[in-house]
């Protein structure tokens, strides 16, 4: 008896996970975008921060130059930051104006974007600001799907983050699905649920009087979700414009994966610990559900962790009832976790329109799943980041042990 209790109260907390995953999922029909019509009024600066990105970001600038609307209304402005190559020539060749940033101390994207939304408030051009990375290309409607939210009363936007190399191997088409359920499918829910969608780092936009109101002093190795939960806890919400995508190169090989994972999950772990708790208490006692969401959002662990607890728990659960005597009331919380998984998963697979090649790539889904925890099991020490790079607890450069330092991704053709 005592360790079918001990069972179901382990299913607990996936089933607490996979019961939010799956009510996203059954919440994640299309919310209709806002009616855009006339002439276009607001300025936009479209600002790239750059790290030794001289291969890619002509291309970026070029796809941003292409965007259908009045050039005299939007400025690109790529931040070369801390550059050791030609990202800044390359840069100007392709149309955008170049901001120049050399600071050894603060290296990282956040202290970029920082430092060019405040030259962007001081120069008084823009209505709003949009950031775009520099491995990016985007879709023509990008400053129209922005502009539309503005004009209804948005003050921070998310466009859906997409993978632009999707068929470039097994793990880059796993992660256009993996893609579609963090960046669509839970933001199409939250946005129904008049909830903030988040930030993801690449495609968002926030109105210039947002900016001076919450400054972005977002540092961490996923500023992006910090400066989400910093606009939720002043009473903003993100809302999302999933009409308009920008799409970003992810990494093929196994060892780009590897450190861009570290990199991500790392970062919205250390989150996790100093906010969730933080957001709760708040969320409650004002109330708030953009707070609430905010802190379900972080705690529920990356989907290849929740894959794992869920299969682990529905196949020793049902071992110990068919061999050990276990009850079978045991296993009911663990099918339900597995159900509403199912649930999750299946509305991803068919946003991100991969046909019955799903099939084939979701085979790869167990040997992802084993390599992402042996990766997260790895002791710390033998897990530090390359190229300047750090993960939260280790100091690098000088900098606390939390912040960001610029790490560039291998892109396809150039990993080794």
């Amino acid at each position: 008896m005592a360790l079918n209790v001990v069972t179901v109260l382990l299913a607990l907390p996936v089933v607490a996970w996979t019961g939010y995953l799956a009510a996203l999922a059954l919440l994640s029909r299309e919310v209709a975008a806002p009616r855009t019509g006339g002439p276009a009024r607001l300025r936009f600066d479209v600002i790239v921060p750059a790290h030794d990105e001289q291969l890619g970001i002509a291309a970026t600038v070029k796809s941003l130059v292409g965007v259908e609307y009045p050039a005299e209304l939007r400025r690109i402005i790529v931040v070369a930051d801390n550059c050791a190559d030609a990202t800044a020539e390359r840069a100007a060749e392709a149309g955008a104006s170049v901001l120049l940033r050399a600071d050894p101390s603060k290296r990282g994207k956040g202290y970029a974007l920082a430092f060019a939304f405040e030259r962007s408030l001081a120069e008084g051009f823009a209505d709003a600001v949009v950031v775009v990375d520099a491995d990016t290309t985007v879709t023509p409607n990008l400053l129209r799907a922005f502009e539309a939210r503005f004009a209804a009363g948005a003050s921070a936007v998310q466009a859906e983050y997409g993978v632009a190399n999707r068929n470039a191997s097994w793990r880059t088409r796993l992660m256009h699905i993996g893609f579609t359920l963090f960046h669509d499918v839970r933001s199409r829910a939250r946005e129904r649920l008049g909830v903030s969608t988040g930030l993801r780092g690449n495609g968002m936009a926030f109105a210039t009087p947002l900016l001076r109101e919450v400054p972005h002093e977002a540092f961490s190795l996923v500023e992006d979700v910090e400066y989400g939960i910093r606009l939720g806890l002043a009473g903003h919400r993100v809302h999302y414009a999933g009409e308009a995508r920008v799409f970003g190169q992810m990494a093929a090989s196994e060892q780009a994966s590897r450190s861009q994972r570290r990199r991500w999950e790392g970062g919205r772990g250390a989150l996790a610990r100093r906010h969730a708790g933080k957001l709760i208490a708040a969320g409650v006692s004002r109330p708030s559900l953009v707070l609430v969401d905010l802190a379900a959002d972080l705690l529920v662990p990356p989907l290849t962790y929740v894959a794992f607890a869920t299969a682990a728990g529905v196949a020793a659960a049902a071992g110990w009832m068919l061999f050990g005597g276990g009850a079978w009331w045991a296993l009911v919380p663990w099918c339900a976790s597995f159900v509403g998984f199912g649930i999750y998963v299946a509305r991803g697979v068919w946003l991100a329109k991969v046909g019955p090649r799903a099939i084939v790539d979701l085979m790869w889904a167990p040997v992802y799943m084993v390599w992402k925890v042996a990766l997260a099991l790895r002791p710390r020490s033998t897990r530090a980041s390359t190229k300047g790079g750090g993960l939260p607890g280790k100091v690098q450069g000088g900098a606390p042990a939390d912040e960001e330092e610029w790490v560039r991704t291998a892109r396809e053709g150039e990993e080794r």
